[in-house]
């Protein structure tokens, strides 16, 4: 697993890039351009060629949990700007560049248009709508061993409000991944701390093996993001039996 970026080398100090307010810009997106400039994580991801810090999230989850395999099929939700989509086109081989393994599949789903990603196959849609899960499984050209979620709603400014709104949408990533996910497949998601996730947790442990809740390195530590990986998904006949554990 890749190490955590941190400082440049010994007895060095890293250079701090400070944001002017422009006329018309609010001091909070000021302060926030700041801190996107100065994350070692963004700034690794413009070195190393991916779309968003994102990307070493899901890194680091699929590092501990390994879902991510060569041959593996793919669905991601909500997957602008593609961070998540470059990632799994390398671990599951979806360009064939790992001689002898199997090649896998990658199909990303936005809302919005998304610039294309080598070896991954995008579509603008909206995945609530009806016949959404239809579609899905049509362009995998069956079901999927992974589904994986790092959707949010756009901000109100209220905590608890963002929270319902999260929950909600991984709620329905979750009913969309019963239906497209193979027996042993794995679901990942991220959610807000708050409460409210105690419901989808209980969900998800009706129809997997394990869920666990997991804070990746590269989340801010000021975040109140988390993520759910739910693995050894049991099918959809066997989902009203048993429980799951942490």
């Amino acid at each position: 697993m890749a190490k955590k970026p941190g400082s440049s080398g010994r007895g060095q100090r890293e250079l701090r890039v400070k944001v002017k307010t422009a006329r018309g810009r609010k001091l909070s997106s000021t302060l926030w351009l700041e801190r996107q400039l100065n994350d070692p994580y963004v700034q690794r991801a413009r070195r190393e060629g991916f779309r968003g810090r994102a990307a070493y999230k899901i890194s680091e989850l699929d590092d501990k949990y390994r879902f991510l395999v060569p041959g593996a099929r793919v669905v991601d939700l909500g997957c602008a700007p593609g961070g998540w989509c470059q990632v799994a086109v390398q671990r599951v081989n979806a360009l064939g560049e790992k001689s002898g393994k199997r090649i896998g599949t990658v199909l990303g789903v936005d809302l919005q248009e998304v610039e294309p990603i080598a070896g991954a196959d995008i579509h603008q849609l909206d995945f609530l709508s009806e016949g959404a899960d239809d579609l899905v499984k049509e362009w995998l050209g069956g079901e999927a061993d992974v589904v994986m979620s790092d959707m949010a709603a756009a901000s109100s400014g209220h905590k608890q409000t963002d929270h319902l709104r999260i929950i909600a949408l991984v709620e329905a990533a979750a009913e969309l991944a019963f239906d497209v996910l193979t027996p042993g497949g794995t679901f990942v998601a991220k959610v807000l701390a708050g409460g409210a996730e105690q419901g989808l947790q209980s969900i998800l442990k009706k129809r997997f093996d394990k869920v666990a809740h997991v804070k990746p390195s590269a989340s801010r530590s000021d975040s109140s993001e988390k993520f759910v990986v739910a693995t050894g998904f049991r099918g959809r006949i066997e989902a009203e039996d048993g429980g799951g554990e942490e």
